[in-house]
């Protein structure tokens, strides 16, 4: 499998960047890599502001899902998932994926 390209992260996050990203996060079918390619964050980072940012129980509740969840990783998802959403939701705001 190809590496993921090199993206910087964004020097500064907003408010709504870091409220996009706490969504993408709890969402199972949004996988790391589409958060990594639309904000730069590995999910090392992503974890950091999880921690940083949701109370602790919250967090250890979102990191015993993440670790149970099967599409949380590219590597991991069945072939047939091609998408980031589930194909019932309406246009996400702000999921610059979804917009191409």
């Amino acid at each position: 499998m190809a590496a993921q390209p090199v993206i910087a992260p964004k020097e500064i996050l907003t408010d709504a960047d870091t409220d996009r990203i706490i969504e993408m996060a709890w969402e199972d079918r949004t996988p790391f890599e589409a958060i990594y390619y639309q904000f730069g964050l590995t999910e090392d980072r992503v974890k950091e502001l999880m921690k940083k940012t949701l109370k602790f129980s919250s967090y250890t509740l979102w990191r015993t899902r993440v670790e149970n969840c099967h599409t949380k990783h590219a590597k991991k998802r069945n072939g047939s998932i091609t998408r980031f959403k589930c194909d019932r939701q309406r246009a996400i705001s702000s999921n610059k994926i979804s917009k191409r």
